[in-house]
């Protein structure tokens, strides 16, 4: 047998081979099925008296009179004198701040660590989703960077309890128009602000596109703000600005 006889036999045994493994692989199991039963569903609209909902695997498959959600091999789950209802989104939160009666904003970006915060977000996540909250919006870290794009990716990856995280990370202001305010420290200080400040078309370019790239579903942009030596609010940014940052 010549060498390159015997090369050829060993790629088709191999080949022959693979092909008999991957034919005795099992079938993936089917995934579960689970029908709730409660009292009633709230579908959003109206109010179902003798309602279920039929979840297949970890999607909703089916919501109707229960007698219409039989399936073969399903669990039912009991839930008598209860209303089931869709899962809340909260559309503003800030995961990473706590109640301001507890201590002040400044505060928290200021003398609390980035880990404390982390740690105070857990908690929030866990109460969020415990409180029929299957998604939030979080609008800006104030001060924390991008923990909330990873404190989201320790909820997908089941680390932590908690309802879906839509990423703002750290929201965009014009330079010298949010807080901490810079004129009520030591003027050589660079004190560090609530939010990543850029100026300018160029440097709004860069800064969204850093947004982006760190992870943010939305990119949140303070459009006026409580600044300058007039009471209210004002501008912070020029239409060109704005558009660019939009588009």
């Amino acid at each position: 047998m010549t060498l390159r006889t015997l090369a050829l036999s060993c790629l088709l045994a191999c080949a022959t081979a693979l092909v008999v493994v991957h034919a005795q692989q099992p079938p993936a199991p089917a995934p579960a099925v689970t029908i709730l039963r409660p009292a009633r569903v709230f579908d959003g609209v109206a109010m179902h008296e003798g309602w279920g909902v039929r979840v297949r695997g970890t999607r909703i498959e089916a919501a109707g009179p229960v007698a219409s959600l039989s399936a073969v091999d399903a669990t039912v789950v009991d839930l008598a004198g209860t209303t089931l209802m869709p899962g809340l989104i909260e559309g503003h939160s800030h995961i990473l701040l706590h109640a301001y009666n507890e201590t002040t904003w400044e505060n928290q970006v200021l003398r609390e660590g980035l880990a404390l915060r982390a740690a105070r977000a857990v908690n929030h996540l866990r109460q969020k989703l415990e409180a029929g909250f299957t998604t939030v919006r979080d609008l800006g870290t104030e001060g924390a960077g991008y923990a909330d794009v990873e404190l989201k990716q320790a909820v997908e990856q089941g680390i932590i309890p908690g309802p879906r995280v839509l990423a703002s990370t750290r929201a965009i202001v014009a330079t010298g128009s949010y807080a901490p305010a810079a004129k009520t420290f030591a003027l050589e200080w660079r004190v560090p602000q609530g939010a990543e400040e850029a100026d300018g078309v160029d440097s709004l370019t860069r800064v969204v596109r850093d947004q982006i790239g760190h992870g943010a579903d939305w990119v949140k942009l303070y459009g006026d703000y409580r600044w300058g030596p007039q009471p209210g609010a004002h501008p912070t940014f020029s239409r060109e600005e704005m558009a660019l940052a939009v588009a």
